[in-house]
């Protein structure tokens, strides 16, 4: 990313997490939160397989997030932007609930933190334009 268009801080969604290893520094902010709702989806992780090989791969990912990150907790700041980003995505046509509702949860906490979204999945948020910040991360 170019130096001019870098973001000192950002909020890194779950995708950015499970792919950290293999993403260029340039393509991240230099200062990285994660939301307690990333954490969330990654301590589930393990339970959502039964392939025995990969449930202790995301169950190293899990110990790793834990130990370098202190999660933003979902509080009221975050709660009042989620009634902002649910109006945006209804608006836009699309469905704010299911299987969404995670990741909606997680540009909230983002946008009542004041942060842009650092995301491997832009299209999950492209009814957020105009309210929320998102940074597609190659």
């Amino acid at each position: 990313m170019p130096e001019d268009q870098r973001h000192p801080r950002g909020l890194v969604d779950t995708s950015v997490v499970i792919d950290l290893g293999r993403i260029a520094a340039d393509n991240l902010p230099d200062e990285m939160a994660v939301s307690a709702i990333t954490m969330a989806e990654l301590a589930g992780g393990p339970h959502a397989t039964d392939d025995a090989a990969e449930r202790a791969r995301r169950q190293d990912r899990l110990q790793r997030a834990e130990a370098t990150f202190d999660p933003l907790p979902f509080e009221e700041r975050s709660a009042r932007a989620y009634g902002r980003v649910y109006a945006a995505v209804a608006t836009g046509g699309r469905k704010a609930r299911g299987a969404r509702a995670l990741d909606l949860l997680i540009a909230a906490t983002a946008l009542g933190a004041e942060l842009p979204l650092f995301t491997r999945n832009p299209d999950d948020f492209r009814a957020l334009d105009g309210l929320l910040t998102v940074v597609p991360v190659p």
